[in-house]
């Protein structure tokens, strides 16, 4: 059967800790594919995000020569708030015989029980947690029961929140992404005067 990863979030921007676990997901796991899938509108974040052909075009420069690697925008287009679940709706009526990994971070696992639909979610996807050293972050009971596999992640103490607050404060960022990234956030003047929210890395 074939297996492709889903990898989800704002991105905003994307940072050298995506890409790793990205990466680390694909070999891994075996996967055929990884779908990148920029959320449109956030319902868990009431923080303004970056404009989405912006996010979509520093995934392009960090993803460019892995050709694994897709950025699916169906998120971006749907109207409303963005669910994990309608995507993977979409994707199982669209594409059978495919079986789907839903990757996460160890903070989204934990929170995983509050997902729109989070029980039929489970059913449709096995989970793959990125397990950084020294995480903590236990998830819900019935949620650790679901099928699920552990990507060891090495630690990067990276987040796109502090990216965000080091453009802001005029702080270099070449080491949290990649190059073509920090070009086009200076080019863009992204994130120059946004007020900074914790988004748990995302």
């Amino acid at each position: 059967m074939k297996r492709v990863g889903l990898f989800g979030g704002s991105f905003d921007p994307v940072h050298r800790a995506h890409v790793a676990l990205a990466c680390l997901a694909l070999e891994h796991l075996a996967l055929v594919e990884l779908r990148w899938l920029p959320v449109g509108q956030p319902w868990q974040k009431a923080r303004r995000l970056a404009d989405a052909d912006d996010r979509v075009a520093m995934l392009r420069l960090a993803l460019a020569g892995e050709p694994r690697f897709v950025i699916d925008e169906r998120e971006l287009r749907r109207a409303g708030a963005s669910y994990t679940l309608d995507t993977v709706r979409e994707l199982h009526a669209a594409e059978p015989g495919v079986e789907w990994f839903l990757v996460l971070g160890r903070d989204q696992y934990a929170g995983l029980h509050t997902w729109h639909g989070w029980r039929e979610l489970l059913d449709r996807v096995t989970l793959a947690i990125a397990d950084r050293p020294g995480s903590t972050a236990k998830a819900d009971a019935e949620v650790a029961k679901a099928a699920q596999r552990i990507v060891n992640l090495p630690p990067m103490d990276i987040s796109s929140t502090e990216i965000r607050r080091r453009v802001a404060a005029g702080e270099p960022i070449d080491q949290f992404v990649p190059a073509g990234v920090a070009g086009y956030i200076e080019q863009h003047r992204l994130y120059r005067e946004r007020s900074q929210q914790p988004n748990n890395g995302s």
